[in-house]
């Protein structure tokens, strides 16, 4: 045996000249195909099938054959594949090993196929085709992500294999590059285990024999087992020395399993978790997680010193859809207590997304889809958490019921087109709800339960849409909608010690209420052209005026009974709707006989397109994409009648790679500065046209495009790639969804992109009594850059120019190390001011292998 320059074994079966390729051309299609008849030990006759890419000898005296390039060999269930193969039919014994190119470097390793066997790559191999034992020397297979090599194979006629000098890591090449393994001096593999002799680590090539076991036993199983989750060690600047996710993991069956983990703290802090998954193959899958921490909080013998006990509970589920068509069951929960992220630092990721969210929520939703489609039924839990004020939103539950417009008149047997009355629709929808709010100090008490607050909508919208006048299109439509409430109000006087209060009293009991309004309207399309400018071939102006009358009775008045009177505590005759604070509203009181109007503006240009090689190619070009004005004249109002007049738009520039939005709202009327309420002049009377009073405005651009581009790409690629994912893929996954910088690709060099957003209001403020402006006005700019093809650093970062502050930064360096990466992440300043650095093992198997510092960003 000896050496080649790259530490790859290879046996002295054969001389140097039989390894020299004396063809020229390596791509020469095959130059020879032979077979071998023999007989197996039951006397029938099998085949030895024999071919090369390149070129064959055969020395006929000595009965050798050799093949080289692509030498490939099949018998039964064995294949051989190499640059070169010798079969000596005399012995039935095949020989197959690489070839050094021009460059020096051993190439075209056998790789080999035993029955019933993956895959092996080997440096060299012997093998009897008759009797089927084989003798390897440097062995690589990889077993779930990791990689074991060997100097020397052997495998009986028990189908059990003996190694000799083996290596496990987690590199896949010839010898690992980054020199972290276990060697094994000697081993036996049989079916079900693996026994070791004397193995020991080596890191950078030096034998820690210190650390070493004399013989070890390994169970080889094809299913999952229950097992302990080894810790990791480190120090947190508050609570102490730490051992974090001690653990053990619990396996019941193929559909289901869970992890056991806590956290304990030196200094009396400790956090518990248990992390459930579950799949059922083409049906439904998801995960549920319960963490709870009791977290020791300033410094023993001060005012400050004290122990909060925090929770979190997540549930996500997803049905597929060919389970059960035309039914949908999905979930997303998150709830918990509002101080657990804070104090337990993100579970422990220190994420700055999750550490600046005041917000939790929740949703669990079930739909199914009756009448071939036509009627779809829906309902949803809803919960929605402040952490910072701890109000609590609960809807239990949401139901919706849709039907779909239909033509009452109409028939399936009508021949010809459809007569004016037959292309009127109506419709149907229901929505029910069940809502309570309040705080989570208050939510498990009995009493809060009385607090609910539940109704049911009706809506039927009837519609006839006709052209007229060729140009027109005339639209005509009534809507009927019937509230159902369980609770009503009563408002009244109470006499107290010191004067009198007002008092709203809810009233248990079936109420109804309903309203009704008329609308007719027409619109048309007016087009406009403008002549050639430049490149420009021509800008198309296409302008969208539409006109509405449009009716409301007056629900308030007494006949109905929704509005009642009351003289309150300052001796003033107020009116007020019984429907106070429900769900979905008390019909409006006043007569509405209204204008209304709308006018939307599309302007786009035809270009010439410079990069067409014809000369005739041209482009289009938006300049204004929905500029809409809208607005309502009520001419029954005894005052104000012209509404606020609101706008809104969209652009995009530089070939589409900027989109810019915006809106906002001009109020004719004029305001009483002494209380900032609207009053019955118009502003053009004081010489302004109206008053501005909101503006957003909102743009983003990416510097390089194919960022994003590749970064989708790459999202689909890992979810076809891992169906069935794991709870941290999950999250991973939906990390890399909201955040750029969450995806690490080396492919991208670099990438920059920006977000602005501007708002502008105009408030009075009471206490000095007049307008003011109030502005919002934050950039954003995040990207990624590679300093080598191996290290990359990702920013994320902005600035408040309202408040004079940058906004949350983010520096993130990452490294490829092959079969490891590492990335370092840094909060310079703030709050979260922190840094982490990760050691990882890419080995699926291997993914609880890693070396992991962090500062807490806890400080007292």
């Amino acid at each position: 045996m000896e050496t080649n320059s790259r530490g790859t074994t290879v046996t002295n079966d054969t001389s140097k000249n039989e390894l020299q390729d004396t063809s020229k051309n390596n791509f020469k299609q095959v130059s020879g195909q032979d077979t071998v008849h023999m007989q197996d030990d039951g006397g029938l006759e099998t085949v030895v099938t024999i071919s090369a890419n390149d070129s064959s000898w055969n020395e006929v005296s000595k009965n050798i054959l050799h093949l080289f390039k692509g030498a490939k060999v099949k018998y039964e269930g064995f294949e051989l594949a190499a640059d070169y193969i010798r079969l000596d039919r005399n012995t039935n014994i095949l020989f197959a090993s690489g070839v050094i190119d021009h460059n020096g470097k051993y190439v075209g390793r056998p790789v080999v196929i035993m029955p019933g066997e993956s895959p092996i790559a080997v440096d060299s191999l012997l093998y009897n085709y008759k009797s089927q034992v084989p003798k390897t020397y440097g062995v690589m297979t990889e077993v779930d992500g990791g990689y074991i090599q060997a100097r020397e194979v052997r495998k009986n006629i028990y189908d059990e294999m003996s190694l000799y000098k083996g290596l496990y890591s987690t590199c896949d090449l010839p010898y690992p590059h980054t020199h972290f393994g276990i060697q094994i001096s000697k081993g036996v593999i049989t079916q079900k285990q693996i026994i070791a002799g004397p193995s020991y680590l080596v890191v950078e090539n030096i034998p820690l024999k210190f650390i070493a076991i004399p013989f070890g036993f390994f169970p080889k199983q094809d299913k999952k087992s229950s097992g302990f989750l080894f810790p990791s060690f480190g120090e947190d600047a508050s609570r102490g020395f730490a051992m974090r996710d001690l653990g053990w993991y619990l396996t019941f069956n193929d559909y289901w399993d869970s992890e056991i983990r806590g956290n304990l703290y030196s200094k009396g802090t400790w956090e518990a978790s248990v992390r459930t998954q579950y799949l059922v193959n083409y049906k439904f899958s998801g995960n549920f997680n319960i963490r709870y921490g009791s977290f020791v909080e300033g410094v023993e013998g001060t005012p400050s010193y004290g122990r909060s006990k925090d929770f979190n509970f997540t549930w996500n589920h997803t049905q597929r859809q060919e389970a059960n068509p035309g039914t949908s069951f999905t979930a997303s929960v998150n709830f918990g207590t509002r101080s657990y992220l804070q104090n337990s630092a993100a579970g422990g990721t220190y994420d700055p997304r999750a550490l600046t969210n005041n917000r939790l929520n929740s949703s669990i939703a079930y739909g199914k889809v009756f009448a071939d489609g036509k009627v779809n039924f829906t309902s949803n839990l809803r919960h929605e958490q402040d952490l910072t004020t701890g109000r609590v939103t609960l809807d239990l539950p949401t139901i919706s019921l849709n039907v779909a417009t239909f033509n009452p008149f109409d028939s399936k047997d009508r021949v010809g087109e459809q007569k004016w009355y037959q292309k009127l629709t109506v419709g149907y929808s229901m929505q029910a709800q069940n809502k309570i709010v309040t705080f989570d100090t208050l939510l498990f008490r009995k009493e809060t339960l009385q607090d609910f607050t539940n109704g049911m909508q009706h809506n039927i919208p009837v519609s006839l849409s006709l052209n007229v006048l060729k140009y027109f299109q005339f639209n005509t439509s009534a809507n009927y909608t019937e509230r159902w409430y369980l609770q009503s109000v009563r408002n009244r006087v109470a006499n107290e010690v010191f004067g009198y209060s007002t008092v709203k009293d809810t009233i248990q009991g079936f109420k109804r209420a309903y309203d009704y309004n008329l609308s007719s309207g027409l619109s048309t399309k007016v087009y406009g052209m403008y002549p050639k400018m430049g490149k420009i071939e021509g800008i198309r102006h296409v302008i969208t005026p539409s006109v509405n009358l449009n009716y409301r009775p007056d629900f308030g008045r007494e006949r109905y009974g929704y509005y009642r009177n009351f003289i309150d505590e300052n001796g003033v005759n107020r009116n007020y709707s019984i429907f106070e604070g429900s769900l979905y509203g008390s019909p409006s009181e006043g007569r509405s006989l209204g204008i209304g109007f709308s006018v939307d503006n599309n302007i786009e240009a035809k270009v010439r397109d410079d990069n067409d090689t014809t000369g005739n190619g041209f482009r289009k070009m938006p300049i204004i994409q929905g500029l809409t004005f809208s607005g309502n004249y009520n001419m029954a109002a005894d005052s104000l009648k012209l509404s606020t007049i609101s706008f809104s738009g969209r652009t995009s520039l530089f070939k589409e790679k900027l989109n810019l939005n915006f809106n906002g709202t001009f109020d004719p009327y004029t305001y009483d500065p002494y209380t900032g309420r609207t009053i019955n002049r118009y502003a053009i009377k004081d010489g302004k046209l109206a008053r501005l009073t909101n503006f957003g405005l909102s743009f983003d651009y990416s510097f390089n495009p194919e960022a994003n581009k590749n970064r989708n790409n790459n999202m689909d690629s890992l979810r076809n790639s891992m169906p069935n994912l794991s709870p941290e893929q999950a999250q991973a996954l939906s990390r890399i969804s909201t955040d750029p910088n969450a995806f690490v690709d080396f492919n991208i060099p670099w990438n920059v992109a920006a977000s602005v957003s501007f708002n502008y209001a105009r408030v009075f403020d009471s206490q000095e009594q007049r307008m003011r402006s109030v502005l919002t006005n934050t950039v954003n700019v995040h990207g990624d850059f590679n300093v080598t093809p191996k290290w990359k650093i990702q920013y994320n970062t902005g600035f408040d120019f309202v408040q004079m502050k940058a906004s949350l930064t983010n520096i993130s360096i990452y490294r490829d190390l092959h079969c490891w990466d590492m990335s370092v992440g840094w909060v310079p300043f703030g709050q979260y001011k922190s840094y982490n650095i990760t050691i990882r093992a890419k080995a699926s198997i291997l993914q609880d292998l890693k070396l992991s510092k962090r500062q807490s960003h806890f400080t007292f």
